[in-house]
């Protein structure tokens, strides 16, 4: 067994990604996410993500050294506690979960929400009930601060773990070193 960690490129949103976002739009993939959303949704989505000025830095998940496609993540405007922050999130495709790409993902938007240097915190909300995204979260570097109610998708309410990383932090273990 080996304990390498997995490695990812995270490539800038393109037109493309319509269909990977069509690929994690799926019940599986969205169970702890309020359900798949129509194709309207997801297109809108998509032309959103295509505009980082307006909604965040959005990226493709790349398995190297096979240079495969494996999922998104991304970081975008967000206030918590009256702070202004980022929020990130992530969707590995089932067929590469378990794999720690969805960790290497994680750990990849750090460094990129580092170097953009604007924000101190970063925070993810997954669901009180989804261990594997808060192992995530865990794993990646970030500290669990608290529970709260966060709405997602707009109009749904979950019970949501609420996990920081310092982006002014010294080099660390969420840091990539890129």
């Amino acid at each position: 067994m080996t304990t390498e960690s997995p490695q990812v490129l995270l490539e800038p949103w393109a037109e493309d990604g319509l269909e990977l976002l069509r690929a994690t739009n799926t019940p599986e993939m969205t169970a702890f996410l309020g359900g798949p959303e129509s194709d309207e949704k997801v297109a809108d989505r998509h032309r959103r993500y295509l505009d980082p000025e307006e909604n965040g830095t959005m990226f493709r998940v790349v398995m190297l050294p096979e240079r495969v496609v494996v999922g998104s993540t991304g970081f975008w405007e967000h206030e918590w506690d009256g702070e202004p922050a980022y929020e990130t999130g992530y969707g590995i495709l089932p067929g590469y979960q378990g794999r720690g790409l969805a960790v290497a993902a994680m750990r990849a938007v750090v460094g990129a929400a580092r170097a953009d240097g604007r924000r101190r915190h970063l925070y993810a909300f997954p669901s009180v009930l989804h261990g594997a995204s808060n192992a995530v979260c865990r794993k990646a570097g970030f500290e669990l601060v608290g529970e709260s109610e966060f709405e997602y998708p707009k109009g749904h309410f979950l019970r949501s773990n609420v996990w920081r990383v310092d982006l002014t932090a010294g080099v660390g273990e969420a840091d990539t070193g890129e």
